[in-house]
């Protein structure tokens, strides 16, 4: 929605006293507003505070879903809650770094805890979905970054190497596997991603 010149003069023209009151409702209706408020006027904590509690998350959260479920089909529907607690802390602090490393822990952490049962396809496809958008996100990011991802990609890129199924898998989805470091990275690899699921793949 688009405000107009006239709705903004109309709220300016509020009292002090009206504006406080309307805030206050609508961060009660828009949690993640609230959280993010919080976090810019209030919280003691930085975004790198809040980044290394979420990669304790991530490993805590991932290690005990796969101690509570033997079959993927269990197993995925935590794995993508915990994504969503990435994407909410990336609402908050706007940590773009974190989105990226955090992803890519979460794709380490899932590997290193597979269940043991063999019917893993949509597991991987969603975690090579994960990781073609930290390829496309990581770009975005200063050059400064690269070398700071440096460990997370060569983690995920050695346990892809670790499962044979996944390697054919990931290179029949486009990926190629010198791509899992930062500087090898195409310039276009978000027209890349657009052309392989216009080919139905990553699905």
């Amino acid at each position: 929605m688009e405000y107009s010149k006239e709705f903004k003069e109309a709220i300016s023209n509020f009292s002090s006293q009206e504006k406080d009151k309307l805030i206050i409702r609508l961060l009660k209706k828009d949690r993640i507003l609230s959280h993010r408020l919080y976090f810019e006027l209030i919280d003691e904590e930085t975004a790198d505070d809040k980044r290394n509690q979420m990669e304790e998350l991530i490993k805590n959260e991932v290690k005990q879903a796969a101690k509570r479920f033997g079959r993927t089909k269990y197993f995925l529907p935590s794995i993508r809650k915990i994504s969503a607690k990435i994407t909410e802390h990336v609402k908050i602090t706007t940590d773009k770094f974190g989105e990226v490393s955090l992803t890519l822990l979460l794709v380490s952490e899932t590997l290193s805890h597979l269940p043991k049962t063999h019917d893993h396809y949509k597991l991987y496809i969603y975690l090579l979905n994960k990781i073609f958008r930290s390829l496309v996100l990581t770009l975005k990011l200063d050059p400064d970054y690269f070398l700071d991802l440096r460990e997370n990609y060569s983690a995920v890129h050695q346990q892809i190497l670790g499962s044979k199924g996944l390697e054919e898998l990931a290179l029949h989805n486009g990926l190629f596997l010198n791509w899992l470091e930062a500087d090898n990275i195409p310039d276009n690899i978000d027209l890349i991603l657009k052309g392989i699921k216009a080919e139905g793949l990553l699905k």
